[in-house]
């Protein structure tokens, strides 16, 4: 383990090696990050990025390789040696504690501030308003985390690491969940923060690694595909080096073919799990073959929404409506009888059952039904021809229907998952944050089923908060803010700042319909 030198002005790492029982996760991976610059690390779902990073924070130890700071041979066998070697990193889920200050969150990381019976939290304070000056950070040392929006939160960690005295960044999607105009601030400030420290950032989104990196590193399949300068490629030429082949998202070049109203939300009131209410008279109507999205930045309501289309979370009042049939107030199998299908946020704890096989996924909203059931029991050849149908139909890679879900990629889990809700031939479906973690080629290969189901009639709810993703595919565009749609405007009319704008709760009545 090395000291915190004043400064870090070269990380590198050779030959790092990392075998997993069945997986050469990190295949003679080398790298080198240089005082000034910004290296983004990109790869398919699976190709090794976040076991490289785990190596470099202490949480893995390589099988073979080095790793050099400075010049110096340096060898981390906790997070803590890194930490003291000046490396830090920013999680893409905040290692935060909500019902805490600031302050409190701070000190609580930190073994200088951490006392044995009392946190310094007038060190912490002082430290964190340093931080702040310096590289013009706004955060507040007595505000509770919980009362932050989600772009204070990412600065909030941003100002703790480099109070653990980070002078080296590693950031996991740093921009997951912010709005564009979040987005743009967060890239302007680490391109600032790059002139102090190099960093390494790892991100799905080609036009933000254009952005920020001035060097850019793809891994596949646990290897380095590439290393170069950032500037000399297209968005197009690293989506290509990422994934072997060239890929082009798809758009939504259908006419206006839309039929009916098949799914109507009115006057919704549901409340969270706080206690207030998280929807607040929603309203919105999804047609016959129309994707209707549905923008906003996160905690104002969308999951509360989608849980309640589900009958995972009781309504006030208010009413939902699917080709005529009311919702509310039905049990989850009651729904999905109805036709509804749902893609939900988060994949491995609500879409599948991480311990059962491909095939026992696949069947999951099935299993009772005289295809899969005699009496009590289950027919298990109908299902393992059932899950090597979709297996082939759905590009689901993984070596076979027998191997447990959990141990996919997230790509293949969401394959997994909208395999089964797609199969069952659903009037409406529900689509939470379908494309979020995922790689260039999965999310084109969700984007093309999606237009698919469109053109099949299908009503489709696509909730998101990739602004692209909503324009590329949506008919038409809503607008979620504290609970209420703010406006729903033609997929044609939106840009990024008319929508970035909505999503900070400034109304805008021009071209707008609530």
């Amino acid at each position: 383990m090395a000291k915190n030198a004043d400064r870090i002005t070269e990380l590198r790492v050779e030959g790092i090696t990392k075998r997993f029982p069945g997986t050469l996760a990190c295949d003679a991976i080398s790298l080198r990050v240089g005082e000034g610059e910004a290296l983004a690390l990109v790869g398919e779902n699976g190709a090794g990025k976040t076991t490289l990073m785990n190596i470099l924070m202490g949480l893995y130890q390589p099988d073979e390789g080095k790793i050099f700071i400075n010049g110096s041979p340096v060898r981390f066998r906790t997070p803590n040696d890194a930490y003291a070697a000046g490396i830090g990193m920013v999680h893409q889920h905040f290692m935060l504690v909500p019902n805490m200050t600031v302050a409190e969150n701070v000190a609580l990381g930190s073994a200088e501030l951490r006392g044995r019976f009392r946190l310094n939290l007038g060190a912490a304070r002082a430290r964190i308003r340093q931080i702040s000056e310096r590289y013009g950070l706004a955060v507040l040392p007595d505000a509770y985390v919980w009362q932050l929006s989600v772009g204070e939160q990412q600065r909030v960690e941003l100002v703790k690491t480099l109070c653990f005295g980070a002078k080296f960044l590693i950031l996991d999607e740093p921009t997951s969940a912010l709005t564009p105009q979040e987005t743009d601030e967060l890239i302007a400030l680490l391109s600032r923060m790059t002139a102090d420290m190099p960093l390494i950032f790892i991100s799905h989104k080609l036009a933000e690694v254009k952005a920020l990196s001035n060097k850019v590193t793809i891994l596949r399949a646990g290897r380095v595909a590439f290393s170069g300068d950032t500037a000399d490629h297209s968005s197009a030429d690293l989506a290509a080096l990422m994934t072997g082949h060239e890929v082009k998202l798809p758009c939504n070049e259908c006419a206006d073919g839309c039929g009916e109203t098949l799914l109507a939300v009115r006057d919704l009131k549901v409340r969270s799990d706080r206690g207030h209410y998280a929807l607040d008279g929603a309203s919105l109507e999804v047609r016959a073959g129309e994707i209707l999205g549905l923008a906003g930045v996160s905690g104002n309501g969308q999951r509360e929404l989608a849980d309640a289309l589900a009958g995972l979370r009781s309504a006030e009042s208010g009413s939902i409506a699917l080709a005529g049939t009311e919702l509310s107030g039905l049990a989850p199998r009651q729904i999905i009888g109805a036709g509804m299908g749902y893609i939900p946020e988060d994949r491995q704890t609500e879409g599948i059952v991480p311990s059962f096989s491909v095939s026992e996924n696949l069947t999951l909203k099935d299993f009772a039904s005289p295809r899969f059931a005699a009496g009590p029991f289950l027919r298990l050849k109908a299902a393992d021809a059932n899950a090597a149908e979709l297996k082939k139909r759905y590009d689901i890679r993984c070596p076979s229907t027998a191997t447990p879900a959990g141990s996919l990629s997230g790509g293949n889990i969401q394959k997994v998952i909208l395999a089964r809700e797609l199969a069952r031939g659903p009037k409406a479906l529900v689509a939470v944050y379908p494309t979020r973690g995922l790689d260039m080629g999965a999310e084109e290969f969700i984007h093309k089923r999606l237009l698919e189901l469109r053109c099949e009639g299908v009503a489709v709810l696509l909730i998101s908060e990739e602004l692209d993703e909503l324009m590329n595919l949506s008919d038409r565009i809503a607008v979620i803010y504290k609970g209420r749609i703010l406006a729903t405007i033609p997929a044609q009319e939106a840009t990024r700042a008319r929508l970035g704008a909505l999503m900070a709760g400034l109304r805008e009545e021009e071209g707008a319909t609530a």
